[in-house]
């Protein structure tokens, strides 16, 4: 077992006068070679984006994006005619496949003058040029607190809110009070991201935006040292597998 921790306060971060990015992986112009991903999971970037504002048309192929939403709006448009506000509690997946136009944008009607803040992950699938795909679904009724809950897999050991490409990945969220725990799923590699509140886990202590990587991970306890959310990836494989 190996275990690192990256600081918020460590992350590469892009900046525009609506935008703050702050990247966990090697993202965009900020490249790192040794930073470029953990097990599968490509991308995690934790974005602010300010009302009216947001990502226009832009493509993606071959990759799970997933997109967790903290507080405010976001609103999904795709050229395969889907569309959908995602909010906190919704779990969210875009499949790009073979290629898909996209955009991303906090202009919903009913938050117009408030930022949105959210988490978003790219994994490699399984298979390159499947159909482009998306789905969206509700779980805030299943994120109760003390409760370890999937949100996407791709794995058939786990029912899941939303179905990924992607064989041997599984993100679990989590919304604890203070003394809570929860156990981190046993796998081969783990990313744990704390979105808000503080968390203690190895002898560590995590605070909003830490995250701790590790391999051969698993069964290792989770405490809230405040109420607190964590986003659990656990992968079977690394990227070329």
């Amino acid at each position: 077992m190996s275990t690192s921790i990256l600081r918020s306060t460590d992350r590469a971060r892009t900046t525009t006068g609506w935008l703050d990015s702050a990247h966990s992986f090697s993202f965009g112009d900020h490249y790192d070679p040794a930073n470029t991903h953990h097990g599968v999971l490509l991308v995690q970037n934790e974005d602010v984006i300010s009302p009216g504002e947001g990502f226009d048309t832009h493509p993606h192929a071959d990759t799970e994006i997933v997109t967790w939403v903290l507080s405010g709006s976001l609103v999904h448009q795709d050229s395969e005619g889907h569309s959908g506000v995602i909010y906190p509690g919704l779990a969210q997946r875009m499949s790009a496949g073979t290629g898909i136009l996209h955009s991303e944008r906090n202009d919903d009607a009913e938050s117009a003058d408030e930022s949105v803040h959210f988490i978003q992950m790219w994994v490699m699938p399984d298979e390159y040029g499947i159909t482009p795909g998306y789905e969206q679904l509700d779980i805030s009724g299943e994120l109760r607190p003390g409760r370890l809950v999937t949100v996407a897999s791709g794995s058939p050991r786990h029912d899941s809110a939303i179905r990924i490409a992607n064989r041997g990945a599984t993100l679990s969220a989590a919304r604890l009070t203070p003394g809570q725990t929860v156990a981190v799923p046993s796998s081969r590699f783990t990313h744990l991201f704390v979105t808000r509140g503080t968390a203690q886990v190895e002898g560590e202590t995590l605070e909003a935006s830490d995250a701790l990587r590790a391999t051969d991970f698993g069964g290792t306890v989770v405490r809230a040292a405040t109420d607190c959310e964590l986003l659990v990836w656990s992968m079977d494989a690394r990227l070329g597998e």
